[in-house]
């Protein structure tokens, strides 16, 4: 009796020793799921390499690289992907900063008239060196300069104060001024003379005849020596040619009566002011366009 009760405490412990722990659940914060951050993205059902890659700008061998991916088919769903490297920084929108300037409020402007700073001197002595080589003067070749002129917009006409004791005259929606006080040495004839020529003294004031901008300055036109073009509107432009001294710039406003230039002889034999008016890029007679002498 005694062996049998031993014999089936025997077989209760062993088999109570046999079975298996009742299992546990980890609820610790390291047992949950990692939420995405930052740069990282969580695949979903669906998902392919290729696909997340083209959807945030990567491609997807540099995105298999940055995870360590071998085989593209080894995705799983809810597995978290880097879209950059770790140690680079989430890129910044792009913002434009407009700095907020402190000053007195008193907007500095150069004096009208005002000359400007002489360029520099070449080695050859010469205030600037020509855009190109000379050429004959033509119809053509003026053509052609006035076709390489940066174009600039119209400069409106507004009323100003005479400039010359002879007064002024509103042409075209233009208000005109002789260029010159001097006596007129040749008159416009459409042939030989394409403008006017004024007989002065070296040095005299060259004046503009209207408001305009500078479209010109150089000697790149053999016979017209150191020129000025001032642009005045759409069709009208004005030539002052043969200065001995230009105080203007390409680019710059100018008033009428404004001194541009001083006379000169460079490009002729005497000292005179040749001046024409150019309607539509062709010479046409300054006359009607200035006040009565």
């Amino acid at each position: 009796m005694i062996r049998v009760f031993v014999l089936l405490f025997l077989v209760s412990s062993i088999t109570a020793c046999t079975q298996a722990p009742a299992p546990t659940i980890d609820r610790s914060p390291t047992a949950q799921a990692r939420v995405a951050g930052p740069g990282e993205y969580v695949v979903k059902r669906g998902d392919t390499l290729y696909r997340i890659a083209r959807d945030n700008g990567l491609d997807h061998v540099e995105l298999a690289a940055l995870n360590q991916i071998d085989n593209p088919s080894t995705l799983r769903e809810g597995q978290i992907l880097r879209l950059r490297p770790a140690e680079q920084p989430a890129p910044a929108v792009a913002t434009v900063a407009t700095p907020i300037g402190v000053g007195s409020g008193v907007e500095s402007r150069p004096l009208e008239g005002a000359a400007p700073t002489p360029a520099p001197v070449q080695a050859s002595g010469t205030l600037r060196e020509p855009r190109g080589g000379k050429e004959p003067y033509s119809d053509e070749a003026y053509a052609r300069l006035n076709n390489q002129l940066p174009a600039t917009p119209p400069v409106a006409a507004t009323a100003a104060a005479p400039a010359e004791p002879e007064g002024t005259v509103q042409v075209e929606g233009i208000v005109w001024a002789w260029p010159s006080a001097a006596k007129i040495k040749s008159a416009y004839n459409g042939s030989t003379n394409k403008g006017i020529d004024f007989a002065g003294k070296q040095g005299e004031a060259v004046q503009a005849a209207g408001d305009g901008r500078v479209l010109y300055v150089g000697d790149a036109l053999a016979g017209y020596g150191k020129l000025v073009i001032v642009k005045h509107s759409t069709d009208h432009l004005s030539v002052y040619a043969h200065n001995s001294r230009i105080l203007v710039k390409e680019g710059q406003a100018v008033k009428l009566g404004q001194k541009i230039a001083e006379m000169g002889s460079t490009g002729t034999d005497s000292v005179k002011l040749h001046f024409e008016i150019r309607k539509q890029g062709k010479p046409v007679d300054p006359t009607p366009f200035l006040p009565k002498r």
